[in-house]
């Protein structure tokens, strides 16, 4: 067992993240196995979940005549727009059926309020309105975090800078992790996290 300021994030292993899902990430159901052992490893497991309503603004079916994978400016900043995804409620949303979730310590819902969306664990994405994870974090007594899970280009990478950027000591295990890859979200993410001083681990 690892010390008690080291904790495990999973990111957002959900069905509509996985091979035959809504927004798909290739071969993200082949890091479960490996998910599930590390979680063995940590005094702290954090499960996210990508949590949205129907009418979501990053959903390009809720913006007429966009297609999936454009872009639009938000309050916020520059937002791609998806393929409806991990509804509320909805099969989709639910986590794999192959990922343990009884080792589970909390669950973390993002992305549930309907303006505004949430790729980390820590922050909507005007980087200012939190989850509640770091608070609950430090009240742990948490210093050090390890990030696996779906996609590493986007919610995975955002977790581990945001987590940074707060101070925690981070780690992206990549083998436990799969990217979307768009348009070289992977290796972008990948020189933004290592400049921030995260440890990037195969």
């Amino acid at each position: 067992m690892r010390p008690a300021t080291e904790a495990l994030i999973v990111i957002d292993v959900q069905n509509d993240f996985c091979p035959g899902g809504a927004l798909a990430v290739a071969g993200g159901d082949a890091i479960i196995p490996a998910i599930n052992a590390r979680m063995a490893e940590f005094p702290v497991v954090v499960l996210t979940q990508d949590w949205h309503p129907a009418n979501h603004a990053s959903f390009a079916a809720n913006h007429a005549g966009a297609a999936a994978f454009s872009t639009t400016e938000m309050p916020y900043g520059t937002q791609v727009l998806w393929p409806t995804h991990c509804v509320q409620g909805t099969e989709g949303a639910a986590f794999h059926t192959d990922l343990a979730t009884d080792p589970a310590h909390l669950v973390i819902r993002k992305g549930f309020r309907a303006d505004i969306d949430s790729y980390s664990a820590f922050f909507e994405n005007d980087r200012t309105t939190p989850t509640g994870l770091d608070g609950y974090l430090r009240a742990r007594g948490v210093s050090s975090v390890t990030l696996v899970g779906l996609a590493t280009d986007f919610c995975v990478a955002y977790s581990a800078l945001d987590a940074a950027r707060l101070g925690f000591a981070v780690t992206v295990s990549e083998s436990a992790c799969r990217a979307i890859n768009l348009n070289g979200s992977l290796a972008q993410a990948k020189a933004q996290c290592l400049a921030a001083g995260v440890v990037w681990k195969i």
